[in-house]
């Protein structure tokens, strides 16, 4: 051991023993642990590493100071480190609430192409029931006309059939008469026969 390693290592020892009361104090406010480092620890890092460096340049001590630049360089690296991950981190929050956020839109989108389903079949099913009825009435309408159709049919046939009647009762009316007239003539000329007889016969008896 020589003159330097010496107070190097009161130093050390110095050091820590004022440094584990700050440490005690971050790990129970919860700060850091976990791997990775709060940013009280990076600072007593670095004031740590500076204390070095300067007790270092007073003693002269190259390798306390080179000791120093190494706990600077391992503070930034821990520091560095610290930030990748926070903003690793960072990302996967967003992501994950990006992946919330495209959930939720994928649901509501869901839902809207459930609610415009629902509305096409609502309209589907009214324009069916509008034809269906449509169709209903026209044959309603078809039936009256046919019906309509029919009595009026039925009504020609029946004015036929009672003109031919009228027709026929006119003709047996008109033949009666022609009998009529004729029996009336047939009569009249036996009773002119048989007035002539008899005035034929009275005149023979004269």
């Amino acid at each position: 051991m020589n003159l330097r390693t010496i107070p190097r290592a009161a130093i050390g020892t110095y050091i820590k023993a004022v440094r584990w009361p700050i440490d005690q104090a971050i790990k129970l406010s919860g700060r850091g642990g976990n791997g990775t480092p709060s940013p009280a620890d990076l600072a007593v890092d670095r004031a740590e590493a500076a204390v070095r460096d300067v007790a270092g340049t007073v003693t002269a001590d190259k390798e306390l100071r080179q000791d120093a630049a190494r706990r600077r360089a391992a503070a930034s690296q821990r520091e560095k480190a610290a930030n990748l991950r926070a903003r690793a981190r960072q990302a996967n929050e967003e992501g994950d609430q990006q992946l919330t956020e495209a959930q939720r839109d994928a649901e509501r989108k869901r839902q809207q192409a459930e609610k415009r389903a629902e509305q096409r079949r609502k309209q589907a099913e009214q324009k069916a029931e509008d034809q269906r009825k449509k169709a209903e009435q026209a044959e309603k309408r078809r039936k009256a006309a046919s019906s309509k159709a029919e009595a009026a049919r039925e009504e020609a046939i029946r004015d036929k059939a009672r003109d031919a009647r009228l027709d026929v009762l006119q003709e047996e009316s008109k033949a009666l008469g022609e009998q009529e007239e004729a029996l009336t003539a047939q009569d009249e000329a036996k009773r002119l026969a048989d007035a002539a007889a008899t005035v034929k016969a009275e005149r023979k008896s004269e």
